[in-house]
């Protein structure tokens, strides 16, 4: 079990809907990363942008990008998160993944599709969470809008140590997303690390990023220039989670639920 965890959330432009150039910004960005980190978090459909064309650039998870991912996991070294868009068949999903350096990808598809956008016309809604032990720290993703979804994000029994969030959340919503990360750190007692990507996109959207590292107690440990592109390094500490939930148990208190 490793007590420390460095981690390189990226804060970048996506090139709209060219799947093959973000694919070799990201190989080039982990490459300069090998050796300085154990986990590098991407933003949202990392190979797209926010993109409701589902059905010309899903790809499978036999497809390019699945395929890079496991090939620079194990190549560098590191795990590798964030979310890209899938299809099983005739169905589409925002798909959620964290791929480990043996090449192992864990899948988490967005359980809250982003009505606004009529993202819900385009892809499928998950029901499960995905909980992924890596170097002995229990790592949950979320993507974007799930971040407003507290009985969602619910860390019960202390489940998770670090929650991901990974993201396309514009500008205009930044105060939002500021406060909802530190939030969530709060009430889950853990560490949240939010990824959200920089640029404007096809539909005239403009994104600050605001990534971000906050801990336990929803202190910010570390945030992104805003409208920068940037990789954030933070180093996190499982033994002060360990300390802070034994010293102030809230999670002993928390209220039982069941989701439908």
């Amino acid at each position: 079990m490793d007590e420390l965890l460095r981690v390189a959330l990226v804060q970048t432009d996506i090139v709209w809907e060219d799947k093959v150039q973000n694919r070799a910004r990201c190989a080039a960005m982990l490459e300069r990363l090998a050796g300085h980190c154990d986990l590098v978090v991407l933003p949202e459909m990392f190979t797209t942008g926010f993109s409701m064309r589902a059905e010309a650039l899903a790809e499978p998870v036999s497809g390019p990008t699945v395929e890079a991912l496991t090939s620079w996991a194990r190549q560098y070294n590191l795990a590798v998160a964030g979310s890209f868009m899938a299809r099983e068949g005739e169905v589409c999903y925002n798909r959620g993944f964290l791929v480990t350096p043996d090449g192992t990808p864990h899948y988490y598809d967005k359980r809250h599709l982003f009505r606004m956008g009529e993202e819900g016309r385009h892809f499928a809604a998950g029901d499960h969470k995905l909980v992924v032990n890596y170097r002995g720290w229990n790592i949950a993703l979320q993507v974007c809008y799930d971040l407003r979804f507290p009985v969602w994000c619910r860390n019960v029994n202390n489940e998770y140590d670090l929650m991901l969030v990974v993201a396309n959340w514009p500008q205009s919503r930044a105060y939002a997303w500021r406060s909802l990360l530190v939030a969530r750190a709060i009430e889950n007692a853990a560490y949240v690390c939010g990824v959200n990507r920089t640029g404007n996109d096809a539909t005239a959207m403009v994104y600050r990023g605001d990534t971000m590292a906050v801990g336990v107690k929803g202190e910010i440990l570390a945030e992104a220039e805003p409208f920068a592109e940037q990789v954030l390094e933070v180093e996190l500490d499982l033994s002060k989670v360990r300390r802070f939930r034994e010293k102030f148990p809230v999670w002993k208190d928390a209220d039982d639920f069941e989701l439908r």
